[in-house]
């Protein structure tokens, strides 16, 4: 590998202080040649093992020992060697060049998805029907990358990708910031959530929202997606009391177990396993979707692995059959 880039630029600290100013003129291939001489003790075997002309890697010396103000070989009719002044320096050559080159490597594995690490934030009712599929993809062709996945409220995801401590999260909007990039994914309707032998279930099909008014209702925190929708728009919930409070599908969960109690759910989240015991029926009069979208910050490139698995999740949503109602885009 041939690279112009002066050692100072790549290289700081106390080796180049021990260079001093010769470092702003030596480049990669002086080292290169440098110590290729140095292993091989001839110039011809150095030449062929870097493919060189034997009168171009002579030139390159030349250069490094003008530049050093030292001589560093001891020609022999048989032998090249290092001058005493001269061996001290292979050591700090070697080590230069091993950092570069693992530089390089480390930079490489990552293009291609060998190394690198993964930060991701989703609501909850995204984990098993959307991520979980997609991680599993992903892993199965980049097994060597690590992945962080948070489930947090909307507001938490906005802030962690704002913030830079999420590569990107997957969320109803909320607050819409002007730094970030909304790509809808999904949307799925709104329904009411109720314990099997609740009266809410006994009619069939779709319930309208004005039926709610009668049962004991647990609402959503609005600091959640689903709850700050639902706070906006006012008059879905016109004339129902709420008196209990969930900041989450766990929470929730934990309301809904005390008995005779109702709440409004996207489907999605509705289906969850942890939700299972439960019935679900779409609301209408209005029908009301939930918007999940794909949130990243401006004009912030992804690296290698991030765009690997964002193509992988949208890939995921396109082909999944269980989306229980949602509408893809």
């Amino acid at each position: 590998m041939t690279i112009n880039t002066d050692i100072q630029k790549i290289y700081t600290g106390s080796v180049l202080k021990r260079v001093g100013v010769m470092g702003a003129s030596i480049k990669l291939r002086h080292l290169r040649s440098f110590v290729a001489v140095a292993e091989t003790g001839s110039f011809t075997v150095a030449a062929n093992r870097l493919f060189q002309t034997q009168s171009s890697l002579t030139a390159t010396i030349k250069q490094l020992e003008e530049t050093a103000g030292l001589k560093l070989f001891d020609r022999t009719t048989r032998r090249v060697e290092l001058t005493k002044d001269a061996i001290w320096f292979k050591a700090v050559a070697e080590r230069v060049l091993l950092d570069f080159d693992n530089a390089i490597a480390d930079l490489q594995a990552v293009s291609k998805s060998q190394r690198g690490h993964i930060k991701i934030a989703v609501a909850p009712s995204m984990m098993p029907h959307v991520l979980a599929p997609t991680l599993k993809s992903f892993r199965a062709q980049y097994p060597e990358i690590s992945i962080s996945v948070y489930d947090l409220g909307s507001d938490k995801i906005e802030r962690a990708v704002l913030n830079g401590d999420m590569d990107f999260g997957l969320s109803t909007p909320l607050n819409r910031f002007a730094d970030l990039d909304y790509v809808p994914v999904l949307s799925d309707p709104f329904g009411v959530i109720f314990p099997p032998d609740h009266p809410v279930g006994r009619k069939p099909g779709k319930v309208a929202w004005s039926e709610l008014r009668q049962y004991d209702y647990v609402g959503l925190t609005s600091d959640t997606g689903i709850g700050a929708l639902l706070t906006r728009e006012k008059e879905l919930l016109e004339g129902i009391e709420v008196r209990d409070y969930a900041s989450s599908t766990t929470s929730l969960l934990a309301l809904l177990q005390l008995g005779g109690k109702i709440s409004v759910l996207p489907s999605l989240a509705a289906h969850t396993e942890e939700l299972s015991k439960f019935k679900f029926r779409e609301l209408h009069k209005p029908q009301v979707f939930r918007e999940i979208c794909l949130i990243t910050r401006q004009l912030r490139s992804h690296s290698p692995s991030t765009q690997r698995i964002l193509d992988i999740l949208l890939s995921t949503i396109k082909s999944s059959k269980r989306l229980f109602g949602s509408k893809i885009y």
